[in-house]
């Protein structure tokens, strides 16, 4: 057998573990009732926001042609930042192509090895591999768990101490108490760092968090924000002061060794802006939207956890979340599996994202027939 051949075999048998654990992830197109997605107010097919883009093209390049520190930099690139981070109430913001590269580039860019991070057990990928990269001390401390958190930055450190968080947690849906964590870092000389990619959009009298929305804005010492979910376009950026910006251009590999983002997003992210400015009502319609159906599934015998437009039903087993999507499928709804590694073990669940565009009717549908597939199936199967 060949070295080519040994290493093909491998991965065939990687592929069959995966399948056997019911942890094997396969590609899907969309189908039905989008109750998956992160266009939480329908703006990804808003025409003005299409319009805006198709605009733009006929006045900046369709590539950016290199790094911002290169050639990739352009003015629609600065004219953009300045909104954004007057959007956020900050000095500065700092354009990334992905979330994922904004959390790691931020990270690793500001944190010394000496300097100890304190990370909710619950946060994002993104910011954990971030934090892997600075080789800092690291305490993961329970979620949520401000007990915890506060006797983790009373042990003894040599360097700064940082506290990252998610502001909306992606996969539970539920409020981080932004005000007593900012509250207890201030009182352990900590900073924080808050990862609004969820609540951007959709909290906050402008709309750009709940940072803005509790008044933290300068208690904070950055805030990362996704142009790719309420927004309906792409990108990300850091909102933070001038320093902070500088410091990440500089020094952030996620920054420097990638090619820019297309200049367009620049003119998809300002649509968005606007649209969120206009139209308030579609982020109220979505917190709206959301009781309802949290009330709709109560009624019918299902609990679901969270506070915010993110509603998990936790399933348990892999199969059965697996079998739950599809009969979904069938009745004409998107929901999908979330299985470990992204959640834990025994908490396989339906992520369901509450959008704008859905209706009431769907939303009250939707709860009946997940009701009905639970049922259907052996209830060792949902435990």
């Amino acid at each position: 057998m060949t070295p080519l051949e040994a290493f093909e075999r491998r991965l065939a048998a990687t592929l069959d573990e995966l399948r056997d654990a019911g942890l094997l992830r396969r590609m899907h197109l969309p189908r039905g009732v989008d109750l998956v997605s992160n266009d939480y107010l329908g703006l990804a097919e808003h025409p003005y926001l299409a319009s805006r883009m198709r605009d733009a093209l006929a006045d900046v390049p369709a590539g950016s042609g290199g790094s911002r520190l290169l050639r990739g930099h352009h003015e629609a690139f600065e004219r953009i930042e300045a909104r954004l981070a007057a959007f956020c109430g900050a000095e500065a913001a700092l354009l990334f192509a992905t979330g994922y590269a904004a959390n790691i580039g931020l990270l690793q860019a500001i944190v010394a090895p000496d300097d100890l991070i304190l990370s909710d057990e619950r946060n994002h990928a993104s910011l954990i591999d971030g934090i892997r990269l600075t080789k800092a001390r690291t305490a993961i401390y329970p979620h949520q768990d401000l007990a915890a958190l506060d006797a983790a930055l009373r042990a003894p450190r040599s360097g700064r101490a940082i506290v990252v968080t998610e502001s909306v947690f992606s996969m539970d849906g539920d409020l981080t108490p932004l005000a007593d964590l900012v509250d207890l870092a201030d009182r352990h000389d900590a900073v924080v760092i808050v990862d609004e990619a969820h609540a951007t959009g959709l909290y906050g009298e402008r709309g750009s968090g709940r940072v803005e929305a509790l008044g933290l804005r300068d208690r904070v010492l950055a805030s990362v924000h996704t142009g790719g979910k309420a927004l309906g376009s792409g990108g990300a950026w850091v909102a933070g002061s001038r320093a902070l910006r500088d410091v990440i251009v500089n020094r952030a590999r996620s920054f420097i060794f990638s090619t820019a983002p297309l200049p367009v997003l620049a003119a998809a992210l300002d649509a968005g802006l606007d649209l969120v400015a206009r139209e308030p009502q579609r982020r109220a319609e979505v917190r709206r939207k959301s009781a309802l159906l949290r009330a709709a599934l109560a009624d019918a015998g299902i609990g679901a956890g969270g506070e915010s437009s993110i509603v998990p039903i936790v399933v348990g087993s892999n199969e059965a979340v697996l079998a739950l999507q599809a009969g979904l499928w069938e009745a004409g709804f998107d929901a999908r599996a979330i299985r470990p590694p992204s959640v834990a073990p025994g908490t396989a669940r339906l992520r369901v994202t509450v959008r704008y565009p859905v209706s009431d009717d769907d939303l009250r549908r939707f709860a009946s027939a997940t009701a009905r597939l639970m049922r259907a199936q052996p209830l060792h199967e949902l435990c």
